[in-house]
This record gives C-alpha cells, structure tokens and sequence, in this order.
C-alpha cells in the first residue's frame, strides 16, 4: 500500500511539472495561446487570398498574444489598408503593426 502511495504521488508530481511548462511568460505563449494565435493567422492568411484586391502571397502574417503583424510587400496604401482592415475584422485580434512596405 505504501508503494502504491509513492507511485501516485510520483505520477501526480510528473504531472504538475509538465503543466507547469505549458505557462506563458511575457516573451513566450503558453499552449493555449499559441493554438489560438495559430487560428487567428490561419483566418487572416485565408481571408487575404480570397480577397480580390489583395491576391499577394507577398504579405506575410504573424501573430503573438492577439497581436498581428502583417509584413512584407504591397502595391499600393490601399492594398496595405484593405489587409489591416481585414485583420482588424478577425475575431480575437488585439491589434495590428503595419509593417508591410511598398514595391
């Protein structure tokens, strides 16, 4: 019995320090938000091929705690203001940086 006792507390011990690495800090994401912010950059990648006005595979997506970041190139400020747009309009975005730049 006592080893059955040690046993569960090993496995309830492994368990908790294994959850423990699943914790965001300020400079990294935990699994949850990393999944999440994977969704919002899928949606907004989808939305930006479907759009007419923006057919760029030039425009690059990144997301990091609800914050997006769109870069790379654009050939006119109404393309770059059309992907900010359609970032904005993703559910669970916090902001968007601008980082895209001219041809």
């Amino acid at each position: 019995m006592k080893l059955s006792k040690n046993i569960a507390t090993a496995i309830l011990a492994t368990a908790l320090f294994a959850l423990a690495g699943c914790v965001s800090t300020p400079t990294t994401e935990g699994t949850g938000a990393y999944v999440e912010d994977s969704v919002i950059t899928g949606k907004i990648k989808a939305v930006i091929l479907n759009e007419p006005m923006l057919k760029s595979r030039e425009i690059n997506v990144e997301t990091f705690k609800g914050v997006v970041q769109l870069s790379g190139f654009v050939s006119s400020e109404a393309e770059a203001q059309k992907a900010v747009e359609v970032a904005r309009g993703i559910k669970g975005v916090m902001s968007v940086k601008n980082d895209m730049r001219l041809k």
